[in-house]
């Protein structure tokens, strides 16, 4: 590499963050008596959590420490190039994990679930769930948590759903679980800044409200929904953001391009040096303007014009910056667009080999957390469905299913259903679920059958009616 000195000064610190943390309480129970205390103390938690949430979410829009950049020497030459490789990653994650929507199927061949099944979904596409799922996500792989609030329907609204779906942001929105043994959750916290900076707080147990304005209890009321309506969406265990990891990674890459272009325009840009000889100002202008100048020593000692300049090796920049790339796509389980350029590859070699598989293992893990939160959600959903319409339906009863990657080996997928299908002492439904060609393959069965059923009884009329 060149001599060219990199005189900046140093770019802000890498923030140092190692995921949010999970704000408890010793209270047994949250009354009209101590929530006020409980907020306060959960606050001081909140507030490192969100300066840091802010903080990644920012940095997901672009605005990141290399902007802050500033040099002493040149300072005219001071490149701030963000390559915003966090919202790739985001994107990337959002994409793959539920870039279809996630389906609720049954557990069970029984008809009446099937039809109460196919009800729940109905009223989810009703309410727009698909894209609600990806702002949590979103949440999740920013921030590393997430947070839903559900809520029965107003009298006076009418829709095609009796439960209202909200995305709530993370940065006014904390949960505070209790101290004790399965750390149950005891009261769940969203808040607003008005316009005369009061703060304004509202509150849920399993069953009360509570509205707190500054530190003064203002309203406490009762709820019959006996659950709390806000649920908490952690991404894992540390509620780490996809890119949170990386982030010293994503800044040396922003250094590293930052001062690439510096260093070309500093050699494009390269200072003149001139040796025993004098030149006047308006000299050096027609040296610029006519591009050649004849110049000779005061003191009639050998004279020279030269450039200074070192230019910088972008070769070993380059290798220093793919060498960071691929570390932060194998930290964060994204396939590399390497390619190859064998001839004998099968499809589940490509797979292994440019880290598809190392991406479909973290999704799974991904949807394991959510799972985990989608199942309390569905607790009160279904306690709201069966209360204002009557929807007799257990979460037992409710299996989710992410769509992704649903068409893949889809040849293979028909050969093992048709082999099946073909089985006298294999069950057709279990043809259908172990084929993996089928997003919900009790829906698909039941829709078979009928439809098999109706062929038949075409056929049956058909032969009936023809002439003896």
């Amino acid at each position: 590499m060149g001599n060219i000195i990199d005189t900046s000064k140093p770019v802000a610190m890498t923030r140092e963050m190692h995921g949010r943390r999970v704000i408890k309480t010793n209270a047994k129970s949250i009354t009209s008596d101590n929530v006020v205390d409980v907020l306060l103390k959960a606050m001081a938690t909140h507030e490192v959590n969100r300066s840091e949430i802010d903080y990644l979410w920012n940095y997901y829009r672009g605005k990141q420490p290399i902007l802050n950049r500033i040099k002493e020497i040149r300072p005219e030459i001071c490149n701030k190039i963000v390559e915003n490789r966090a919202n790739e990653i985001v994107s990337f994650k959002v994409g793959y994990l539920c870039g279809e929507p996630i389906q609720y199927v049954g557990r069970k061949g029984d008809d009446k679930v099937t039809k109460s099944i196919m009800t729940l979904n109905e009223m989810m596409f009703a309410e727009d769930k698909a894209s609600k799922d990806q702002e949590i996500v979103e949440w999740q792989m920013i921030c590393g948590t997430a947070y839903r609030l559900v809520l029965p329907d107003e009298p006076t609204d009418d829709d095609e759903s009796p439960f209202e779906i909200y995305t709530l942001d993370p940065r006014d929105t904390f949960v505070v679980y209790s101290n004790e043994i399965g750390n149950k959750p005891l009261m769940a916290v969203k808040y607003s800044v008005d316009d005369t900076e009061l703060t304004s707080f509202s509150i849920y147990t399993s069953t009360h409200y509570y509205l707190i304005e500054g530190s003064i209890l203002k309203e406490s009321k009762p709820h019959a929904l006996n659950m709390i309506p806000i649920f908490e969406y952690p991404a894992n265990n540390a509620r780490l953001g996809a890119f949170e990891i990386v982030l010293p990674l994503l800044d040396a890459i922003n250094n590293i391009e930052s001062n690439r272009l510096d260093g070309m325009e500093q050699f494009i840009q390269a200072f003149i040096k001139f040796v025993n000889c004098d030149i006047s100002p308006e000299d050096f202008k027609e040296l610029k303007d006519m591009g050649a100048i004849k110049v000779k020593s005061t003191d009639g000692s050998h004279a020279d014009v030269d450039v200074v300049s070192n230019e910088l090796n972008q070769d070993q920049s380059q290798t220093l910056k793919d060498d960071c790339y691929n570390a932060i796509l194998t930290i964060c389980g994204i396939p590399n667009r390497n390619g190859g350029s064998s001839t004998s590859d099968t499809g589940a070699a490509v797979l292994l080999r440019d880290g598809w598989s190392l991406a479909e293992a973290r999704a799974k893990d991904s949807e394991h957390m959510f799972k985990k939160s989608e199942k309390q959600m569905l607790r009160l959903v279904l306690r709201i469905c069966r209360d204002l319409i009557g929807l007799n339906l257990n979460l037992r009863d409710i299996s989710l299913k992410f769509t992704r990657r649903n068409y893949e080996a889809i040849q293979s997928k028909s050969q093992v259903l048709i082999s099946m299908l073909q089985q006298d002492k294999i069950h057709p439904l279990l043809a259908f679920e172990s084929s993996g060609l089928f997003i919900d393959p009790e829906g698909a069965y039941a829709l078979s059958m009928n439809y098999y059923e109706e062929e038949q009884s075409k056929s049956t009329a058909k032969t009936d009616d023809e002439p003896n």
